[in-house]
């Protein structure tokens, strides 16, 4: 990992830098690792739809954080990537949680990496699980 890349991961675990999104939603990076970074998130009524349950693009948007710090961590100086697909299954639905999303790099290629996300309440029970796969850009020379 660039050592450029994990000063701004260590200011966000810090809680002195959060991303735009994570700042709107609320979702917090608290632990990464080479190919794997951990959020959180306290979930309530601000974040529910119409039916009264956790708004299913919040808990995507989580999902889709931890993903990509676990890809970033994965990455070269001169690389960079971008999200090409991404599926979430609903399991379950939430009122009011504190939300683990954990996503973890499953394969990493020249060109291509697959990663995914279990997101999990504070008592362990799958909320839901998410697959992204991203391709690898490289600075042109």
């Amino acid at each position: 990992m660039d050592d450029s890349v994990q000063l701004v991961l260590d200011t966000m675990i810090k809680g002195k830098w959060k991303t735009p999104a994570a700042n709107l939603i609320g979702f917090k990076l608290v632990e990464y690792g080479e190919g794997k970074a951990i959020f959180k998130m306290k979930v309530d009524e601000r974040h529910h739809n119409p039916m009264g349950s956790v708004h299913g693009g919040i808990l995507c948007d989580i999902t889709d954080a931890a993903m990509g710090i676990a890809m970033i961590t994965t990455l070269n100086k001169n690389e960079n990537f971008t999200t090409i697909n991404l599926q979430i299954n609903y399991l379950r639905g939430i009122k009011e949680a504190e939300l683990i999303a954990e996503g973890v790099v499953i394969k990493r290629g020249t060109n291509i990496g697959y990663v995914e996300c279990n997101l999990k309440d504070s008592n362990d029970e799958l909320i839901a699980v998410a697959q992204s796969t991203c391709m690898v850009i490289r600075d042109k020379k």
